[in-house]
This record gives structure tokens, sequence and C-alpha cells, in this order.
């Protein structure tokens, strides 16, 4: 793998970096002393510029190339973990009870980490790059946040792009799709209200248990009559629960929760509307009463054409052949924030054999580093070319 020299020298520090950030996991916004390891890092690599605390917790790096040209380009990783606890019996394991870094958000900061020293070192470039380490990826809308802080226009940033390591994928290859790559993602809470009484009296009680029972079913018809054939949506019922506990009373209300995925926007907006008829009415057959609360969450993860036939030269400088045609994955990634308000791409890293991201078994694969460190680099020196 041609990766860059000086990334092979720096892997075992990075790999360090990576290791330390694995055992201090912390969560959404609540990231202060990653973000602090990462302010300390890029103040002793030289950065022009530091600012933290944009969208709560996050850090902006700014590095300067040579040369007059006002082009810049983002660079962003996640720094935040996951509430799981870690079952891996690595030596560097969590320290932390209940909290795990089980996405690989330890190496996407580490990775850009490395990139950064690399960089500021260099200045192999012309224009300006702004490094993004954003909290809360995790459900807490952190991209989202660093945006409306007024991430891009403070910054002047012009395109930006992001990584994700993949399991299943080999070590240090990458994969990447203009358009969709990564689905929206929207939750819903049901509650279905009915009239509680004795199992053994159904007559004199309203049964929310059978009103909700009809409504999960029902809500599959979303994508099987109602989107299109060739569209891709997913509604999941994750958790049902009833006011009830034991198995002779008929319960006052059940709840359920649940998930809606898509990759096209109208096709989401119609999955929403139908979500809300369908529970309502299901549960008002049955005599019940639908109380819904419905959350937009993240949107569709778009790469745009011409920003993913730059992210792909790089990473065919990098490693050789690239999958340029990765099927969508309905996952989620609120990176679509700053895609959505600027031109860019998202690429996905191999993380070799081994446990999906979000297992308690996961783990990144430190051999990737070099590799992802590599394209980052790569990337700015590619679309900051010097003249």
């Amino acid at each position: 793998m041609p990766i860059k020299n000086r990334f092979a020298e720096m892997h075992g520090d990075i790999t360090a970096w990576r290791r330390h950030l694995h055992a201090h996991p912390e969560l959404l916004f609540d990231v202060h002393e990653t973000a602090k390891f990462v302010e300390d890092k890029l103040r002793a690599f030289g950065v022009d510029e530091i600012t933290t605390g944009i969208g709560k917790t996050g850090v902006v790096g700014v590095i300067k190339g040579r040369g007059t040209s006002d082009r810049v380009i983002g660079l962003r990783a996640d720094m935040d973990a996951l509430p799981i606890i870690e079952d891996t019996g690595l030596d560097y394991a969590s320290t932390v009870p209940g909290k795990m870094h089980a996405c690989g958000h330890d190496g996407h900061t580490a990775m850009l980490l490395g990139a950064a020293q690399y960089l500021a070192e260099t200045r192999n470039f012309d224009g300006t790059v702004v490094l993004i380490f954003q909290p809360a990826e995790e459900g807490g809308g952190g991209g989202r946040e660093m945006v409306n802080d007024g991430l891009m226009d403070r910054w002047n940033i012009q395109e930006v792009y992001g990584m994700h390591n993949m399991p299943g994928l080999p070590t240090g290859s990458f994969a990447i799709r203009p358009g969709p790559l990564l689905a929206s993602a929207d939750e819903f809470t049901i509650r279905v209200v009915g009239k509680g009484g004795h199992a053994a009296q159904p007559h004199e009680a309203i049964d929310p248990n059978l009103a909700a029972a009809h409504v999960i079913v029902a809500l599959q018809s979303i994508a099987s009559r109602n989107a299109n054939p060739l569209s891709s949506v997913v509604v999941t019922v994750g958790a049902l629960h009833s006011d009830s506990h034991v198995s002779n009373v008929i319960p006052q209300a059940t709840t359920m929760k649940g998930t809606v995925r898509a990759l096209d926007e109208a096709v989401r907006a119609m999955a929403q509307d139908r979500v809300q008829a369908i529970a309502t009415a299901t549960a008002q057959a049955y005599g019940c009463v639908a109380e819904i609360d419905y959350v937009v969450g993240y949107p569709v993860t778009v790469n745009a054409e011409a920003n993913t036939d730059y992210a792909i030269a790089a990473a065919r400088a990098v490693a050789g052949d690239v999958t340029e045609d990765i099927p969508p994955v309905m996952a989620a990634e609120d990176f679509a924030f700053m895609l959505n308000a600027r031109p860019g791409a998202y690429i996905l890293v191999g993380n070799g054999e081994g446990a999906m991201v979000h297992h308690p078994k996961y783990n990144f694969d430190d051999e990737a580093i070099p590799a992802g460190c590599s394209w980052f680099a790569e990337l700015v020196e590619q679309r900051l070319a010097q003249a």
C-alpha cells in the first residue's frame, strides 16, 4: 500500500493516541477530556488556529498552506463513544463502566490528528485546511450543532470530507458511492391508550395490546405498499411495553418505540405521514387512542458527484483499487448535516474482519491508521495543489 512514509514513521504514536482515547470514552456532548486531548495535540503540532466550544464541545483547528489561495476545505472526525459495556478483553479496554468506543470514533479522531501533524509539518498545499473534531454523532446531532454554530461560514469552508471505518472491508481499503450513501434516521414513540381491566373479562376493557399489535403489523405496509418497490425504506419497532407486567391484567396503555430510515427525502416524508395515519386509524379501529411523538433526526447522507470523484482520486493514490459503487447502507450519520451545508463526500475505510460497529466486541484495527491518515493528507494535497 503506497502510504505516505511519514505515517509509517508516526504509526506507533498515532496508535498510542487511539488506544488512549479508547480507554477513556465519553458520550454525546460530554467529551471534555477528549476535546482537551485533541486541543493539546493540535497546539503541539503548531496549527495556526484552535477554537474550542463549537457546537457545544467541538474543536476546530486551522492549518494554512504555502501560497495565497483562498480555497478552504474541511476534514471531519467524530469524538464520542457509545453507552455499551465493552467485552473485548483488550489491555487498553474502556476504563469507564458502561461506556465504549464501539464505533471507531477513537480511530477517526486519531487518524485526523495524524493527518494534522503531517499537514502542519509539511504545508505542501496552497489554501487552508479546517480540521473539524465533532461531538455527539451517536444520536446527539453534533454535526447539526456545529453547522448551526457557524462552522461553515465562520471558516469559509467550501467543501467538506469525512471518513468512517467499515468492518468487513479489507483493512486499509476504501469504498464509496456518489449520491445517497447512508440513510436518514427518524424516531417515533406511539402510546396506544385503551381501558384497563381483568384478563378474564376482556369485554369490560379495551385492550391496547391488541391494537398495538395491529399497529406494528400495519406499519410494515409502508415499505410493502406505500413506497416505490425500487426505493428503500425501513420501519422498525424496536421496543414494546405495556403499563402492566403481569399475565392476568389488560393494561391501560401500551407504548412502542421505533425508527424510520430512508435513502430519499421524499420517501422519508411519506413514511412519516403514513406512520402517523396508520397508528391513529388502527388504534381507533380497536377503540383506542394513539398518542404519537415523531422526532425527525439525521437526514440522508448524500455524496456530491464531483467531490466523490475527488475522494476516489485520493483513495486510489493511497490504496490502488477503490470500490466506487458500494451499495448504500441503511445506518445513519450526522455528517449529513455538513454535506447539506456544503458539497463534499464521505468515504468508508476497511477495518478488516471482526465484530461490526456497535457490538461489545468491536475494536478499531490500528493497521488502518496509515491508510486513513494518508487519505486525509492526499486529499488536501490534491485539492489544494500548489501551482
